[in-house]
């Protein structure tokens, strides 16, 4: 029986470029794509990106099999961006209603433009997603969750679809299958709500005794309690359909596995949607201590032990040889986002970020420069890649693997970067912009970031956000870590810098 090639991807997405990208798909023989999506995993929390407090052996071989990218980002130092930008290959401050999303918020993907799933249905591919979703369900706020909830990921380009709806910290705490809630009862409605209280679910503002892991104070994570921890959002119903936290990760493990399984004679592409480490950090018994880092070390681990499982299976199906995996993240990384799970008393001097500035929430490079890693047939071995690229560039990039043409005006900010990709071309982007609370650009190591009225620090997350009223500018070549603003030093790179950013603002 005739294996097909997979191309398994885990973060990143560009634009068009036809004739290179269709020899490469020849020579791969349409390869399959898996792209692993870690959440709130930062530059510095893998040992093949230098992390000495925690081992992750899996993701390490990865690396070691392929080439690992130094300077990838995601768009926006949060979740729903970044993953909006993957999904359309644009820029997600350039559409309203982008940011953080609650859990009953509308479909913010158009249905009736490019995605990255449609690339590959284009070229004929099986599509699906498993995993976290966030961007948004249905065409209203006020929604069935009892009924068929549409638009969602099957109107965007997936065939099959697995998800829970928006964060495991935000209501509701369901499984949805092809657009229906998992294990909904009529006799149970449920009903949702994130301005008042509904129902009488016990919350964890009201009941903290109820609690078996306290939120932290002033974050919002006091509200429905759903197998013992405090949620974002109010819930009522949906007793039996509501999932528990230590087996949601072996959950989606093995829907990703099934899907695998049943489309090895024909070329697919999966979104494999990672939930680690996102609070609530409620790992699996078997990871509990086992970092010594707290609960955010052990889900490190259980992410590891996930993408572990993802590869032996390819290998047991004879399909490791034939297969791309790149991994990423969506932002970078942040300790304390909402509850009290050792994060911070258990840190014992591990660096998130590596020696980044900032974290999740920061326009700093430790809230976009995420580990990138690709692997697999075709892919550079043992290379080290400084490569500029973004995971908005999977998009383009996708269709010139798969030899889909893109029109001129599909997915303007994505770049084709096959080349990059596979560790063959060490230049990438030559310019990206960075999404905070405010925007930088960078060019040729040079990082300008424009002046913000906003804080710049987060007490609650213990996070250096970047905003200050003036210009901004570092020279990321000898300073990484963002420490010297030289803007007074270089007024006409302030120019020139500022006057991109203005003209990318106005297109």
């Amino acid at each position: 029986m005739k294996k097909t090639l997979s191309l398994t991807i885990l973060l990143s997405s560009s634009l068009t470029m036809t004739l290179p990208l269709t020899s490469f798909a020849q020579k791969l023989n349409k390869p399959n794509v898996i792209y692993i999506y870690a959440d709130d995993l930062g530059f510095g929390d893998l040992s093949s990106y230098g992390a000495q407090q925690i081992e992750t052996p899996n993701l390490d071989k990865l690396a070691h099999s392929g080439t690992r990218f130094t300077n990838a980002h995601s768009t926006s130092a949060t979740c729903t961006p970044s993953r909006f930008a993957l999904m359309t290959g644009t820029y997600p401050w350039r559409q309203t209603g982008t940011g953080i999303l609650p859990g009953d918020a509308k479909l913010i993907v158009p249905t009736d433009k490019i995605t990255l799933p449609k690339v590959f249905k284009n070229a004929g591919y099986a599509t699906a997603i498993v995993g976290k979703w966030h961007m948004g369900l249905g065409s209203e706020v006020k929604k069935d969750w009892n009924a068929a909830i549409k638009p969602g990921p099957n109107d965007v380009g997936f065939d099959y679809s697995f998800i829970f709806p928006a964060t495991a910290d935000r209501v509701p705490t369901v499984f949805l299958e092809n657009d229906r809630v998992v294990a909904a009862e009529a006799n149970d409605p449920i009903l949702v709500d994130y301005e008042k209280k509904i129902g009488n679910d016990p919350t964890g503002k009201e009941h903290p005794e109820l609690l078996k892991m306290q939120s932290s104070p002033g974050q919002g994570h006091n509200q429905t309690i759903v197998n013992g921890i405090g949620r974002i959002g109010y819930m009522s119903g949906g007793t039996r359909a509501r999932w528990v936290d230590e087996e949601v990760s072996t959950t989606f493990l093995h829907k990703a596995q099934d899907f695998i399984s049943q489309h090895q004679d024909k070329p697919f592409f999966l979104y494999f949607c990672l939930t680690e480490p996102h609070v609530p950090r409620m790992p699996a018994t078997q990871f509990r201590g086992k970092s010594k880092l707290g609960y955010r070390g052990d889900a490190i681990l259980q992410l590891d032990w996930t993408v572990g499982q993802i590869q032996q299976q390819l290998q047991l199906l004879g399909m490791d040889k034939n297969t791309i995996i790149i991994f990423s993240s969506d932002n970078g990384p942040v300790l304390d986002d909402g509850y009290v799970d050792g994060a911070v008393a258990q840190l014992n001097e591990h660096q998130p970020a590596g020696p980044l500035r900032g974290g999740k929430y920061s326009i700093f490079e430790g809230g976009t420069r995420v580990p990138f890693i690709v692997s697999g047939q075709g892919v550079a071995k043992g290379k080290v890649s400084n490569a500029l690229i973004s995971q908005m560039d999977l998009l383009a990039t996708s269709a010139q693997l798969v030899g889909v043409k893109l029109k001129a005006d599909e997915a303007k900010d994505s770049k084709a970067l096959l080349k990059t990709l596979t560790g063959e071309d060490p230049k990438g982007r030559s310019t990206m912009i960075q999404h905070a609370q405010t925007l930088a650009i960078v060019k040729d190591d040079w990082k300008y970031i424009a002046p913000s009225d906003g804080t710049a620090y987060m007490k609650l997350t213990d996070t250096e956000t970047g905003n200050l009223p003036e210009d901004q500018l570092y020279d990321l070549k000898n300073d990484i870590g963002e420490k010297n603003n030289v803007a007074a030093k270089y007024p006409e790179k302030v120019t020139e810098l500022k006057q991109m950013l203005e003209g990318e603002r106005k297109k």
